[in-house]
């Protein structure tokens, strides 16, 4: 009898959720034999994107695919297999000087995710995506040959998988380089905006920071809209840290993890549960700047400390929904829709604000353009596809776009910027849905 292997998958938003086969392998051999005996096939990472992303009729995970092949500590340059994540990046080298160039916000990505994705971090204006430091990768398409891509080698292929969302191929290892650092510390400044001409002049005045980001908050209306916390960061030198952290820099303390243990009930998250939260946060600041040293787990990856947390929206699941804005109206689109989301009713207590530099145009599938990005998590409710439509129509009265790796109901020409990836045999339920709105 031949085994099932269909079974309940979604992605960290639990919405939507699908019944469909979903195999893991280690061997090249195997693989091959599952993309060759399926018609339809999608690669799957750790699963931390959002929406119907990574989802398929035939999904295969590269969890197996979890083995370091080299570590060039001399040039800080790492292969590994696509299924090794980002946290088991960062624990081996760390402690060795070294630091990831770009990493999203949370470190339980895949390496194969995060060239897909071509994540961005906190300092895409200073440092650019992932891909920039992704030297080649091997790539099995759809007649399960392997090959090579790189810059130089199947450019073309190279291209097209970065940021192209599984739609190219399953990504089997990479070689990427790393930054040099003195310590696992972050100095930095934490500069409170009472609005959002404050916040975008904060940004204005941190361009020369490598790290930039803000909490903001996303019900706050007249004289307040916008109001935020700017974080900006930079990576610590040994020199200038505490006594107590100078003296074994590049090592940190294993912290407790607390587990959400339950899906919360539906009723917990609500306009004013998320109003009293945000006021909370804002307050809890009382000074109107701060300096200070953090670990580099808690600048770049604080939702990280608790496991499972996506549970706290409940069974319903959550989406996130990110655009970007073009630079030169990135003000007047943050005000309407930040007007639209206040007005909703529908609040998010993980909002973030960045600010995007110059895009790499050979990078034709990566999500950012210059201008300003905006993070929001949405509980799934009756309201939710309203609001989502609202919003769609500010980004695209605006010359803005939607992010892949978060979407999951957002109009195509929001998201059509792989429109022109169609293989018959690497498939997405995301890449599906748009494909049809636009015929």
């Amino acid at each position: 009898m031949k085994p099932n292997f269909t079974q309940r998958v979604t992605n960290w938003g639990n919405f939507p959720v699908v019944e469909k086969e979903m195999r893991s392998e280690d061997s090249f051999k195997n693989i091959k034999e599952f993309v060759l005996s399926h018609n339809e096939v999608i690669a799957r990472g750790n699963g931390r994107c959002y929406g119907d992303a990574s989802l398929g009729e035939s999904i295969f995970s590269t969890k197996k695919l979890n083995k370091f092949i080299s570590f060039d500590r001399l040039n800080g340059i790492i292969e590994c297999e696509s299924g090794v994540l980002l946290s088991d990046v960062l624990e081996i080298s760390v402690p060795q000087g070294y630091f990831l160039y770009v990493t999203p916000g949370t470190k339980f990505v895949s390496v194969g995710g995060a060239i897909a994705s071509d994540v961005h971090g906190k300092n895409h204006h200073a440092e650019g995506c992932f891909s920039e430091y992704v030297i080649e990768f091997k790539l099995m398409v759809e007649n399960g040959e392997i090959i090579t891509c790189s810059r130089e080698e199947n450019s073309e292929k190279f291209w097209a998988t970065i940021g192209g969302m599984g739609l190219t191929g399953i990504i089997l290892t990479a070689k990427f380089k790393l930054k040099n650092i003195e310590s696992a510390y972050i100095r930095q400044e934490s500069i409170k905006a009472d609005n959002l001409d404050e916040i975008f002049k904060l940004f204005d005045e941190s361009e020369s920071w490598t790290y930039t980001v803000a909490w903001i908050d996303c019900l706050q209306k007249g004289k307040n809209i916008g109001r935020s916390i700017l974080m900006r960061g930079e990576h610590a030198f040994q020199h200038e840290l505490p006594q107590a952290m100078a003296k074994t820099p590049l090592r940190l303390k294993k912290k407790l993890q607390p587990t959400v243990p339950f899906y919360f009930p539906g009723f917990v998250l609500n306009a004013l549960t998320v109003k009293i939260f945000n006021w909370l946060y804002y307050k809890k600041q009382s000074k109107k700047e701060v300096k200070n040293f953090i670990d580099y787990e808690t600048f770049f990856y604080p939702l990280d400390a608790i496991n499972e947390w996506n549970k706290i929206y409940g069974k319903s699941g959550f989406i996130q929904y990110q655009m970007v804005i073009p630079k030169e109206s990135g003000k007047e689109g943050m005000k309407r829709i930040l007007e639209t989301i206040a007005n909703s009713g529908n609040g998010s207590f993980l909002a973030v604000l960045k600010l995007f530099g110059k895009n790499n145009p050979e990078a034709y599938n990566s999500f950012p353009v210059e201008g300003y990005t905006l993070a929001l998590d949405f509980k799934v409710n009756s309201k939710l596809k309203k609001l989502v439509e609202e919003l769609d129509s500010i980004v695209q009265e605006f010359g803005g776009r939607i992010y892949l790796t978060k979407d999951s109901m957002s109009k195509s020409s929001l998201t059509n910027y792989l429109k022109n990836i169609r293989s018959p045999k690497f498939v997405s339920l995301q890449h599906k849905r748009i494909l049809n709105n636009n015929s």
